[in-house]
């Protein structure tokens, strides 16, 4: 292989955020990996409103992902903003894109119904247009990411109720 090629998939995972990288060229390959200090995540447990009586939290450095509901306790400190319905995560590392090209019309607005299967934006991953389609059918009630933003593996993009 290369070592112009080598380089080059060097340069593409420090710019990323992925930590390994394993190509195959015939019966050539070379894997590239990048061991970082392990990242402590912990969540933050809300009770339900039957449990309500015995509140537990857990101090949170990244805030949790789920939906939470209100309870009659006192608010956890960092907690995401309630979300409806069914959110739509990328599947992949990239750049997000609402439109096929620059000029061209958005795949999708607020407010705009989808039905599953249906092409809702383009993730650009090493100079691949991965067109992402809706999980599921419904309405979009908020797009979560700015175009041209760059998204990681499993980041809410938008919502569908």
């Amino acid at each position: 292989m290369d070592i112009r090629k080598v380089k080059k998939l060097i340069e593409l995972l420090e710019e990323s955020g992925i930590d390994e990288l394993e190509i195959t060229e015939g019966e050539e390959s070379v894997r590239i990996a990048r061991h970082r200090a392990p990242v402590m995540q912990t969540s933050i447990a809300v009770p339900s409103p039957a449990t309500a009586a015995t509140p537990a939290t857990a101090p949170s450095a990244m805030p949790s992902t789920a939906s939470v509901e209100p309870t009659q306790g006192p608010a956890p400190a960092a907690v995401e903003p309630v979300t409806r319905g069914f959110v739509q995560r990328s599947p992949m590392v990239g750049t997000f894109y609402r439109s096929a090209s620059p000029g061209a019309a958005a795949f999708m607005e607020v407010g705009q119904t989808v039905k599953k299967g249906d092409v809702v934006c383009i993730v650009e991953a090493m100079k691949m247009m991965n067109q992402i389609e809706a999980e599921q059918s419904g309405v979009i009630e908020s797009i979560l990411v700015e175009n041209g933003q760059a998204v990681e593996f499993d980041q809410p993009l938008f919502t569908i109720v």
